[in-house]
């Protein structure tokens, strides 16, 4: 059972008891509900020595889908592998008040900034403060909305290097080893950063009320309601520092690209209803079962659908985008260490490849040739090589593969990845293939049950 075969089975019905939902919402459920599925197309194949088939579909490759993107994954971690400091690194969670999940589902992309901005704002100050730290620092933050059992909970995760620049930038200015800045501020000024920057949408008009909200559409019941929120704590939440960089990259992988269930927390579907495993931080952490009916199950789900083209994972200060490579080469002078990852004094990560780096170098004809005089030898090089395995073959074979196209004049899409079967190793053919629909044609073939 997956997330995606319960969106194809009731995401139909959800939609009809929730016409509300907006355009993006319904888009990415169709999305989930069509992964690897027939609906996006594929191919199969057949062996032609012991007959088994096997099916390929497409993924949707949606940022919601728990089945998809892990080489997005692996690749932005890479990326942050080569801005590592070797310093130990934190961990802050700033956490948004119950009272405000109604007013946020309104106005997810407004609030949801707001919460960013806020976050973001309060870490810079604080450490800037030559009462505190007095250094400018660098933060990598994650936005989940989501709780344990699908409720709505917004909070960011913030993972901040142990120290940063001076205020002249020439010196590094480390916190103490398990110490990195007093949470009571922290609390404090994030709430009054938020609430001021609430408080200005409000007047700008920027926030849509309507519903349960209706009622702050007045001046004075929404001043009430921010009293109300001024005089409730709020948590800001400092964990236990990471050991080291290493410690760090671990937490990133299993949290910056999580969405707001997965398919291994899953138990069963029956009668209509989903159980799923939780986790009760309030019993020691203890591994609970949870059971909702099953379009409950998707509207909890869709909670967590982000508006398009938010942003849910951004970076400030040291780490900003913006000369991040030039900040981090100098901070590493500064600490006397060499970086793990050559960068260009001029370069900007995040920045498009030069042509150079985005072209792999293929092998020239007069090369291969040269490689391999005669045809005899390459035709008895791919053959041998078609019959290895995995591992540092996998790389020669694509390499000798790969020339041999080049001499025969061929497209690198006209040979197949794979030739042979993986049970047999007898010759495979494609006996079935539907190109990835798009545009209106995905929007006119996408029944809710594609199974």
């Amino acid at each position: 059972m997956t997330i995606g075969q319960i969106i194809r089975r009731y995401g139909g019905a959800f939609l009809r008891r929730c016409p509300q939902v907006g355009q993006s919402m319904e888009r990415t459920l169709r999305s989930l509900a069509a992964c690897r599925t027939a609906a996006l197309g594929g191919h199969a194949t057949r062996c032609t020595c012991c007959g088994e088939v096997k099916y390929y579909y497409h993924s949707c490759g949606n940022r919601h889908c728990p089945q998809c993107g892990g080489n997005k994954r692996a690749a932005w971690l890479e990326k942050r592998q080569a801005e590592l400091l070797p310093v130990p690194y934190f961990h802050v969670v700033f956490t948004v008040p119950h009272e405000l999940s109604a007013l946020a589902m309104g106005n997810r992309k407004e609030l949801y900034g707001i919460l960013f901005d806020a976050a973001s704002e309060t870490l810079l100050e604080v450490a800037a403060d030559p009462k505190h730290l007095g250094a400018r620092i660098g933060i990598l933050m994650v936005l989940h909305t989501w709780g344990q059992q699908l409720e709505h909970h917004a909070h960011v995760h913030c993972v901040v290097p142990g120290g940063g620049l001076s205020a002249d930038g020439q010196s590094w200015v480390s916190c103490r080893p398990n110490w990195f800045l007093p949470v009571k501020v922290l609390n404090k000024v994030f709430r009054g950063k938020y609430l001021a920057k609430l408080r200005e949408a409000y007047d700008q008009g920027r926030l849509r009320l309507a519903g349960s909200t209706s009622p702050l559409a007045e001046s004075r019941g929404f001043a009430e309601f921010v009293r109300g929120l001024y005089r409730k704590e709020w948590v800001v939440y400092a964990k236990e520092p990471f050991g080291g960089p290493e410690q760090m990259l671990k937490y990133l992988t299993n949290y910056t690209h999580r969405v707001a269930i997965g398919n291994r927390r899953l138990v069963k579907l029956d009668n209509d209803q989903v159980t799923f495993t939780w986790k009760d931080y309030a019993d020691n952490c203890r591994r609970k079962e949870m059971t909702l009916q099953a379009v409950e199950f998707v509207r909890r789900f869709g909670m967590h659908i982000l508006p398009k083209g938010l942003v849910r994972i951004r970076q400030y200060g040291l780490l900003s985008n913006r000369d991040r490579a030039r900040r981090l080469a100098h901070c590493r002078a500064l600490l006397g260490v060499q970086p793990s990852v050559t960068v260009p004094a001029d370069a900007t990560i995040g920045a498009a490849p030069s042509a150079a780096q985005a072209s792999p170098v293929l092998p020239t004809a007069t090369a291969t040739q040269a490689f391999w005089p005669s045809a005899s030898g390459l035709l008895a090089s791919i053959l041998a090589l078609a019959l290895l395995g995995g591992g540092a073959a996998s790389s020669a074979r694509s390499y000798v593969l790969t020339s041999a196209l080049v001499l025969t004049g061929l497209s690198p899409a006209a040979l197949p990845a794979e030739q042979t079967c993986a049970s047999c190793s007898g010759r495979l053919e494609i006996i079935w293939r539907v190109a990835r629909p798009n545009g209106r044609q995905l929007e006119d073939n996408w029944p809710w049950n594609t199974s």
